[in-house]
């Protein structure tokens, strides 16, 4: 889904560097990122030879994948990459015999809320506490502290 110009690329987490740049955008853990990053599988976006987002997919229950990392370098949001990013995801989910696609984002994240009822997800539910229990450091997103994660869900 992504378009002519862009190229996605599977990581080869024996070979390839992690793109923890991109990474932390989304997150802003690399204990969080490394233990996820092992159990899945990372994509990054190339624009000509320059990585510019990524996303990390993961199995979490038989024929479910979950987005658990997705970001568009600074220098390239607010151009339609992070749309054609999350539509790459839920293809490659689709591609890896997913029947659901999930993702979660904190309750401070209202652009990335937007984007991603915007490509087809509905709200699930509320993990409440999620980032007071996962992260040691607060987390404040537009002003706003970023406690609970808003779960949204995809079925394909």
């Amino acid at each position: 889904m992504l378009s002519n110009l862009l190229q996605l690329r599977l990581i080869d987490k024996l070979h390839d560097e992690v793109p923890y740049e991109l990474l932390l955008l989304a997150d802003p853990s690399r204990e969080m990122i490394d233990d996820y990053i092992a159990r899945g599988r990372c994509y990054v976006a190339y624009l000509h030879d320059d990585a510019i987002g990524q996303f990390v997919l993961i199995a979490t229950h038989p024929k479910t994948y979950e987005i658990v990392n997705i970001a568009v370098h600074e220098n390239h949001q607010g151009k339609g990459f992070g749309t054609k990013l999350v539509l790459a995801a839920i293809d490659e989910a689709r591609n890896l015999g997913a029947r659901t696609i999930e993702i979660g984002t904190g309750n401070s994240s209202l652009p990335q809320l937007a984007l991603y009822q915007k490509c087809g997800f509905r709200i699930a539910g509320i993990d409440h506490d999620f980032f007071v229990r996962h992260y040691e450091e607060a987390i404040v997103e537009n002003g706003i502290p970023c406690k609970d994660m808003i779960r949204l869900k995809l079925d394909l």
